[in-house]
């Protein structure tokens, strides 16, 4: 029975088969045909065993190897490869099937592909994850067969694997490029004129569009013959905290994630831009209580610290106590320090509750709120009515979207910062508002 197991009859011999039984049943009212079905029969049998002689006699076989990355990135397209070597000494028909994770929910995953003799080449295919964690891998089973096509072995290669699922690290190195190259306005992040300065020198330079004219040095110019600055150095580690709401209003899903795998992404890029910058990132969760805490600082580790922290966060379902939040960062955070609270609000009545607290934080702290825009009620606003029930559906819809334009206001009546986005563009959307803010001096 062992040595049955990698052999598979093909569709090809059923068909063949088919033939032959019809020309059996057709011998019935055509005598003639009988013998012509023993020869077709006989010949099959003889292809069949020829088939099977040239699969697993010898020394012949597939080899194969799976490569995979260290871990994926979240809500990223993540490339698996896949080397075949066929040792046959004749042209064979392979058909991979490797056992996906089973959160990928792929259930006819294959790819075919035609190996020469001796012949090596590599397969790439491409997968998505859309949820942090463990992802396991099973075998990778290869079927191969002649160009007859009536048998396939199957050769069972590779361990099991799990490859853990991190938060978008495609991103952050996307973005930490950029961020050490002063690039970030290429891919949406403006460029935000420099407004306030610390008064700690730092050198003389050429005068460019977009510096304050009052830095101009008046005896450089002249001697230069062309405007020269005074060029000021920037405030630096000042503490910056992301606070990412982990209850049930972040389970909303766009794309495929959840809003609570958007902030985390936005999070860490984010904080590795804060680094760049030299300034001191820190992060920490809240639902019922508050978890995850990485305390702001700049060091090596740092990325690190908050990769881990942030791998396994998941939403738990319930109303955040956005009461907790304020008594943990007054007894905390004791400096005063940028936090960007990744939260939702969809209704005015629902900031009401959480004011408060709010403007608690927002007394010793410079406050950020970011929540989302809800994407499926601007599509719904945007399409033309048709009937009173789509135009009673726009009109709510307009009302909710209103409502986030009230929250926005709302907030700024207290002094508390605030954005308003949507989850593919919240990455851009948050360091845009931490590079204002620091160009600004505002912290």
């Amino acid at each position: 029975m062992k040595l049955l197991r990698p052999y598979y009859i093909q569709p090809r011999f059923f068909y063949a088969g088919i033939v032959v039984i019809s020309l059996f049943v057709l011998s019935y009212f055509v005598p003639a045909l009988f013998r012509a079905s023993k020869i077709v029969l006989f010949g099959l049998v003889i292809l069949l065993l020829l088939d099977s002689l040239l699969l697993f006699v010898g020394k012949g076989k597939i080899v194969a190897s799976r490569k995979l990355p260290e871990r994926f990135s979240n809500g990223d397209i993540n490339k698996i490869g896949v080397t075949l070597e066929n040792e046959y000494p004749f042209l064979v028909n392979t058909t991979i099937i490797d056992e996906i994770p089973q959160q990928f929910q792929v259930r006819d995953f294959s790819v075919r592909k035609t190996l020469g003799p001796n012949a090596k080449e590599k397969i790439l295919y491409e997968l998505r994850p859309t949820e942090r964690g463990e992802y396991h891998f099973g075998h990778l089973n290869i079927y191969a067969s002649t160009l007859l096509g009536l048998v396939a072995r199957r050769f069972t290669l590779e361990e099991k694997t799990m490859v853990p699922t991190y938060p978008s690290y495609i991103q952050l190195k996307k973005f930490e490029l950029l961020s050490i190259s002063n690039h970030l306005q290429e891919y949406g992040v403006k460029k935000i004129r420099r407004i306030g300065h610390t008064m700690e020198f730092e050198q003389i330079k050429d005068y460019v569009q977009g510096d304050d004219i009052r830095t101009i040095n008046w005896k450089a110019t002249a001697k230069k013959g062309h405007l020269m600055v005074n060029q000021h150095q920037d405030e630096k580690s000042q503490p910056v905290y992301s606070v990412i709401d982990k209850g049930r209003v972040m389970k909303m899903p766009f794309d495929g994630l959840s809003l609570l795998d958007y902030s985390i992404n936005a999070s860490l890029v984010l904080s590795n831009v804060i680094l760049r910058r030299q300034d001191k990132a820190g992060m920490f969760t809240f639902s019922k209580r508050v978890d995850n805490m990485v305390v702001a600082e700049r060091r090596s580790s740092q990325m690190n610290l908050i990769l881990d922290a942030l791998y396994n966060v998941k939403t738990d379902f319930y109303e955040s106590d956005f009461g907790r939040l304020y008594a943990e960062v007054k007894r905390n955070i004791t400096h005063r320090s940028l936090i960007l609270l990744y939260t939702n609000f969809e209704t005015l009545d629902a900031l009401h509750r959480q004011l408060p607290y709010l403007k608690g934080i927002a007394k010793n702290h410079l406050l950020v709120v970011i929540f989302f825009k809800n994407t499926e009620l601007n599509e719904l606003i945007q399409q033309p009515a048709e009937n009173i029930q789509q135009v009673y559906d726009k009109v709510i819809a307009e009302k909710f979207a209103f409502e986030k334009r009230l929250i926005v206001a709302e907030l700024k009546k207290y002094g508390i910062f605030s954005i308003l986005t949507t989850p593919d563009n919240l990455t851009i959307d948050t360091i845009n508002t931490y590079l204002e803010i620091k160009s600004r001096g505002a912290l």
